[in-house]
């Protein structure tokens, strides 16, 4: 029996932003169809050191694809020269249960959590929309723009973060696939004079006011992954039409669990998962004036999806190495 190894360099060289954004939608759509399985994120929590380790597990009936990618989140982990985000994912025969390829997902990761922030703003916000803004300027920031990038004229981008040498390092980094104006600024109210907003912060209190938002601005709140992280203001939550990636993973670990924590939201506020609108079930944006909020909390399916489209691409090109396991 043997597994196909693919590095995080070959997994870099065979996915891009476009198979990444079409593998994410086809995932979210199973999703909406009620075609997956896929248990709820589990979590170790290394309270000493500031991190996380988590497990998540999906099966996409209709594609008949299986997997379980191993993920952290430490934040402080670029002070030692590591990632923030680290990953492995496995897939898996379904007939048999063996697996078929193990494969470095840290860039999968960041690529398919921008897919799928392409797919709701394509969905949520205003087909005109041109001016971004960014608050946090890390990794994920710049699949963010990539994936928006593909769907949207993007004429200005405004970045705010704590460190203006970061901010200036993503402008910098933008430039080969985006020619537009881009502000950098350590104010987020100044992100917020925007069309679309993204924040991809761990933040553990809300960054972005309530006041600051106007009307018709879409969101795409990508930061809180887990218990008690916030980046929105929680009247801001309440106000607007939140749609999910998942309803079970966003109350326990998105964006509006603080809110429903606190009791000034409810489970049954939520307007829907991004699946439902996909697939027709309920409506997307329905007027210029709504403000959309997209809660993301990154689902297995969206990884084993992706990741699948690596390796049928590694197949066809004989990319990896073959490893024998029995």
């Amino acid at each position: 029996m043997e597994v196909l190894w693919l590095t995080e360099e070959t997994v870099r060289s065979l996915l891009t932003m476009d198979e990444a954004i079409i593998a994410v939608e086809k995932a979210f759509q199973d999703h909406g169809m009620g075609q997956t399985q896929m248990p709820p994120k589990s979590y170790l929590y290394f309270s000493r050191y500031d991190g996380d380790l988590r497990t998540m597990p999906a099966y996409l009936e209709g594609q008949d694809l299986a997997g379980v990618k191993i993920v952290n989140v430490h934040p402080r982990n670029p002070e030692i020269g590591l990632p923030t985000v680290m990953a492995l994912l496995v897939l898996n025969s379904s007939q048999t249960g063996a697996p078929l390829a193990i494969m470095g997902a840290t860039y999968l990761t960041s690529m398919r959590t921008g897919a799928a922030g392409a797919v709701a703003a394509r969905t949520l916000a205003r087909q005109n929309s041109h001016v971004v803004g960014i608050i946090g300027a890390g990794v994920q920031a710049r699949t963010q723009l990539l994936g928006l990038s593909r769907h949207f004229h993007i004429e200005q981008v405004i970045v705010s973060d704590s460190s203006l040498e970061r901010a200036q390092s993503f402008k910098d980094d933008i430039r080969p696939y985006l020619n537009c104006d881009c502000l950098t600024t350590a104010c987020p109210e100044d992100a917020c004079q925007c069309d679309i907003l993204v924040t991809t912060t761990p933040s553990r209190r809300p960054l972005v006011q309530d006041k600051w938002i106007r009307a018709g601005t879409h969101i795409n709140a990508i930061g809180a992954d887990a218990r008690g992280k916030q980046e929105l203001e929680s009247s801001l939550t309440k106000r607007a039409k939140v749609v999910v990636d998942d309803l079970t993973q966003a109350v326990h670990s998105g964006e509006v669990n603080v809110p429903i924590t606190e009791g000034l939201m409810a489970p049954q506020d939520i307007y829907a998962q991004i699946g439902e609108i996909l697939t027709g079930k309920k409506e997307g944006r329905v007027s210029d004036e709504e403000i959309t909020i997209f809660d993301s909390t990154g689902l297995a399916i969206q990884d084993v999806a992706a990741g699948n489209a690596v390796y049928k691409k590694a197949l066809d090109t004989g990319l990896g190495m073959r490893l024998k396991l029995a």
